[in-house]
């Protein structure tokens, strides 16, 4: 069964079904009848994050820590 707008079901309101980097290695996944979040790497869950706002921006500083490194070592 395909729900078009699932949103209308979702019981909290506002909050998003969550979130997945473009490249599909970090994802931020809601627990069922809870506003956390918990973020995931790789297949494996990293942290659970509060709220979504706080998921996206641990993911987000997360990716841009791993880029650095990863030019770091490009140039060693």
């Amino acid at each position: 069964m395909n729900i078009e707008n699932s949103g209308i079901l979702n019981p909290i309101p506002g909050y998003p079904n969550g979130y997945v980097t473009k490249d599909g290695m970090w994802a931020a996944v809601p627990l069922i009848n809870s506003k956390k979040f918990v973020i995931i790497h790789n297949g494996q869950q990293v942290h659970v994050a509060n709220n979504y706002k706080f998921a996206k921006s641990y993911i987000q500083k997360s990716t841009k820590s791993a880029s650095v490194s990863n030019l770091e070592k490009f140039y060693e």
